[in-house]
C-alpha cells in the first residue's frame, strides 16, 4: 500500500519443511532486462508427500467445510497447513476455534408464551413511547409488561432506556416463560440490513453475558413490514447473531466456548421460504468468519503458501464445482508477470499465483465473472520500508484483505452453488520484503500486457501486483471484473475507516454492485475516476510510474490498474483499506465477502 505518500495526513494502512531446505533462491536470468526482471528456481522446496512443478495443484483430504482455516486433522491431531518452507517462525500453530453452529428456527407463535433462556425484543425509540400513566403504547411491549406486572416499563424508566442504537437492557424477572427477556435499541427506525445485522450482534452479545443455551428473537412492531422485508430482516439477524457469537481466540492460550444452541425467530414468517433464507444467512456468515479468520493470521504463519493451501481446499471441499490451479514462480515468469514478480523477488517465501474456478455442476453458463484480490501476507514497504508513528507495519498482515474477500466469497459460492454463472476467483499472493534480491526505488518492471513501469516508490506494491492478476483475469474471457484491495491510505482519509471506495467507468456495473452492498449491508461510496490526474502517472523512461503525488492518491492508484484492464470488460475496483480492520476490537472485519456473494447471485439465473 502506498501509505508513504500520507503520512502527515493519516496511518497508513498497507496498499514447512527441513529448515536446510526452506529457502527459495531467486537469480537475474543473464542477462538482466531493463523491462522484465526475469526470475529462476534455484532450489526447490518440498515437504515430505508434497510435489511441486511449474503449476501447483494443490489437493486436500479435508471434507469438513467447519473445520477452522489454516489447520487440518491427521489422525486426532490437528496440524498447520504448511506444505512448504520451514517451520513456523516462533512455532505458533493456531487451536482449534470451531464456527457457532446454531439451530435457527422460524415460528409464528405468540412471544409472551415462549420458552427458553433469553427473549430478546428489537425496539424503536417510537416503540418506547408510553401513556400518561407511564405505560407502553406498542401492543406486544404492553403485554409483556402486563405478565411481569408493570416491572418492565417500570426497569426501562429506571435504566433510562429509550430505544437509541447501540442500547440494551437485559431483566430476569418472574412472570413470564422465558427466564429473562432483553430489550435491545434499534433507532429511531429500523429498515436496513446493516441496522438488523447490528441488532443481531448486540442480540448474540446479550446471550453470551447471559450464558444462553436457547433464546428467541422478535421486533416489538412487525405489522408494517412486508414479507419480503421480513426476510432480508431475519436473514441480518441471524447473520449477526452467528457473527457476534465467533471470537477468534486461535492465538490465545484459552478461549470461551459459546453455548447458544438455538434461536427462534417468532413474528417474521415461517415456512420454506425463511428456512432457506436463514440457511444463506448461517452459508455466508461462516464464509465471513473464514475471511476475518485468514486477516486475523500472522505473517508468520499465513504465508503466500498457507494461503494457497486455503484456497486448494476449498476447491477440494467443493470439487464439484471447483477447480484449482496454483502457479509458481516459474509459471509466472513463462506468463511474463514481471510486475507481480518484482514486488515477491525479496522475500525467501516464494509467490503463489491463485486461481480458483467455479462452474456450476449442470446448466448453461451465461455470464462470466472475475473478482481479484490483493494478496500481500505481509507487506514491509520494501526499500521503502514503513518507520515512524503511524506506518502501522506492525498490521501489514492485513494487507491480504482483498484476497480473503475473494477465497471467503469463493467458499460462500461453493455452498450455495448459484446456476448460470462462471466466476474466477484470482489471487497474486506474495510478501514485499527487502533483500539483496528485492526491487528498488528507479527499477522498471514489465506486465504480462507488455506495458512497462518505473517503480518510484517500493511501497506501492499491491498495484503492481494487480496489474499482472488484472491482466490474467481478462484472459479468462470474463465479461465484468471486480478487484478488492487494501490499496491506498488515502482512501482512509477521504472515507474513514468503515467506508469503501469504489472506481469504475461503469454505471451499469457500480448500479449492480451498490445494490448487493445494501443487500448484504456493508458501505460503499463511489469515487470519481477523474482522467487528468493521470499526469501525475507519467515516467520519463517507462510507460508509468506507479505512484502519482499526493493529492488524490487514491484515485491515481485506480486510474494505474485500469492500464490492465481490457477496455472490452466491465471493471470496478474497491479500496478497502479501512473497512478491512476494526481498530476499537483490534480484528479483522471480513469486509467485501457478503457483497461479492450477493452481486455473483444478481448474476446468476437463480
Amino acid at each position: 500500500m502506498a501509505g508513504s505518500l500520507l503520512h502527515s495526513f493519516a496511518t497508513s494502512f498497507s496498499s514447512c519443511s527441513s529448515s536446510s531446505s526452506s529457502r527459495l533462491l531467486l537469480s537475474h536470468s543473464p542477462p538482466p532486462s531493463l523491462f522484465f526482471t526475469s526470475f529462476r528456481r534455484a532450489a526447490a522446496l518440498a515437504a515430505p508427500g508434497v510435489r511441486f512443478s511449474r503449476v501447483l495443484a494443490y489437493s486436500s483430504s479435508s471434507s469438513s467445510s467447519s473445520r477452522s482455516p489454516l489447520c487440518y486433522r491427521r489422525g486426532q491431531r490437528r496440524l498447520m497447513a504448511h506444505s512448504i518452507a520451514r517451520a513456523t517462525l516462533g512455532l505458533t500453530q493456531p487451536n482449534a476455534v470451531d464456527v457457532p453452529k446454531i439451530a435457527f428456527a422460524a415460528k409464528e407463535i405468540n412471544a409472551v408464551e415462549w420458552k427458553g433462556d433469553l427473549l430478546a425484543v428489537g425496539v424503536t425509540e417510537k416503540d418506547m413511547a408510553k401513556d400518561e400513566s407511564s405505560k407502553f403504547d406498542n401492543s406486544l411491549l404492553k403485554k409483556l409488561d402486563s405478565q411481569l406486572g408493570g416491572l418492565l416499563s417500570e426497569a426501562s424508566s429506571e435504566e433510562d432506556f429509550t430505544g437509541k442504537a447501540g442500547q440494551s437492557m437485559v431483566l430476569r424477572l418472574p412472570g413470564l416463560s422465558s427466564k429473562r427477556i432483553g430489550l435491545i435499541g434499534l433507532g429511531q427506525s429500523s429498515s436496513t440490513t446493516f441496522a438488523f445485522r447490528g441488532f443481531g450482534e448486540a442480540f448474540a452479545a446479550a446471550a453470551k453475558s447471559t450464558q444462553a443455551n436457547s433464546a428467541a428473537v422478535t421486533l416489538a412492531t412487525t405489522d408494517s413490514i412486508s414479507n419480503d422485508s421480513k426476510l432480508s430482516t431475519a436473514s441480518a439477524i441471524a447473520s449477526g447473531t452467528v457473527l457476534g457469537l465467533y471470537e477468534d481466540t486461535r492465538y490465545k492460550s484459552e478461549g470461551k466456548k459459546p453455548v447458544l444452541k438455538s434461536v427462534d425467530f417468532i413474528g417474521l414468517g415461517s415456512g420454506a421460504e425463511i428456512e432457506k433464507k436463514l440457511k444463506y444467512a448461517e452459508d455466508v456468515s461462516t464464509a465471513v468468519i473464514f475471511g476475518k479468520e485468514l486477516v486475523n493470521s500472522p505473517a508468520n504463519v499465513l504465508t503466500p503458501a498457507v494461503l494457497a493451501e486455503e484456497a486448494s481446499k476449498i476447491a477440494s471441499t467443493y470439487s464439484d464445482v471447483f477447480t484449482a490451479t496454483i502457479l509458481d514462480a516459474k509459471k509466472c515468469e513463462e506468463l511474463k508477470m514481471g510486475s507481480y514478480l518484482g514486488v515477491a523477488a525479496a522475500s525467501a517465501n516464494p509467490p503463489h499465483f491463485i486461481h480458483l474456478c467455479y462452474k456450476p455442476s449442470s446448466g448453461p453458463v451465461k455470464t462470466k465473472l472475475a473478482l481479484v484480490g490483493k494478496g500481500l501476507t505481509f507487506d514491509s514497504g520494501g526499500y521503502n520500508i514503513k518507520t515512524g508513528a503511524g506506518c502501522s507495519i506492525e498490521l501489514m498482515k492485513f494487507d491480504m484483505g482483498g484476497s480473503a474477500a475473494v477465497l471467503g466469497a469463493a467458499k460462500a459460492i461453493g455452498q450455495v452453488k448459484p446456476p448460470g454463472v462462471e466466476v474466477h476467483f484470482i489471487v497474486a499472493a506474495c510478501e514485499n520484503m527487502i533483500s539483496g534480491t528485492g526491487m528498488r526505488p528507479g527499477d522498471v518492471v514489465t506486465a504480462s500486457n507488455g506495458k512497462t513501469i518505473e517503480v518510484n516508490n517500493t511501497d506501492a506494491e499491491g498495484r503492481l501486483t494487480l496489474a499482472d492478476a488484472l491482466v490474467y483475469a481478462c484472459n479468462q474471457g470474463v465479461e465484468k471484473i471486480i478487484d478488492l484491495a487494501t490499496l491506498t491510505g488515502a482512501c482512509v482519509v477521504a472515507l474513514g475507516p468503515s467506508i469503501a471506495g469504489v472506481f469504475t467507468p461503469s454505471d451499469d456495473l457500480a448500479k449492480e454492485v451498490f445494490t448487493a452492498a445494501e443487500a448484504s449491508g456493508e458501505k460503499l461510496w463511489r469515487m470519481p475516476l477523474e482522467e487528468s490526474y493521470w499526469d501525475n502517472m507519467k515516467s520519463g523512461v517507462a510507460d508509468m510510474v506507479n505512484t502519482g503525488g499526493r493529492q488524490g492518491g487514491a484515485i491515481t492508484a485506480a486510474l494505474f490498474l485500469k492500464q490492465f484492464v481490457d477496455e472490452k470488460v466491465q471493471w470496478m475496483h474497491i479500496d478497502m483499506a479501512g473497512p478491512v480492520w476494526n481498530d476499537k476490537k483490534r480484528a479483522a472485519t471480513g469486509f467485501g465477502i457478503g457483497t461479492l456473494v450477493e452481486w455473483v447471485l444478481l448474476n446468476s439465473s437463480s
